[in-house]
Formats: C-alpha cells, sequence, structure tokens
C-alpha cells in the first residue's frame, strides 16, 4: 500500500456500501469505487465513464472481482486519489 496512504488513513472519512452505492456515475457525478477498504475516485479516467468499466460497475466494493478475474492488478488505483475509507456493516 501507498505510503502516503497508509499514513492518512485515519484522517479519510468512512462511507457505507449505501453512500458508495450513489457515487456510481449516473446518480451523481462521482464515480467512485473500493477496493481493500479504501474508496478511490475514478472520476477523471475515460475508462469509467457513465460509471461503467467492461463489466465492472462503480459505486461497488471490487475487491473480490478484481482477485478474481481482472487482468490487472491492485496497483491500477495507484493513480486515483483515495477519498474514504468503506465502513464494514
Amino acid at each position: 500500500m501507498n505510503d502516503n496512504i497508509q499514513s492518512d488513513k485515519k484522517e479519510l472519512p468512512f462511507y457505507t456500501k449505501s453512500q458508495l452505492a450513489l457515487r456510481n456515475g449516473q446518480d451523481r457525478p462521482e464515480v467512485w469505487c473500493a477496493y481493500k477498504n479504501l474508496i478511490y475516485d475514478v472520476s477523471s479516467s475515460r475508462l469509467w465513464l457513465k460509471g461503467k468499466h467492461y463489466q465492472h460497475w462503480a459505486g461497488q466494493d471490487l475487491t473480490k472481482e478484481l482477485e478474481d478475474d481482472a487482468p490487472h492488478n491492485e496497483n491500477v488505483f495507484d493513480k486515483f486519489e483515495v477519498v474514504g475509507m468503506l465502513k464494514e456493516n
């Protein structure tokens, strides 16, 4: 994990899965997704236009999906801003 993210984790706001779901690129302009409990703002990526990237949808926790079938690793999120942490139920 990026050292800056590790040191800033204490200051990040928490969001529920319901709050994350609203940032799907359709209900609101933000396009966010979660990976390993961190929430990333992928709004700037042309690959996430309208909240969809191939078979993946924004506004969700993508941890399981990326571990199962993504052609890339978690470093794909390094270029995106971490905007929060996913709150456990």
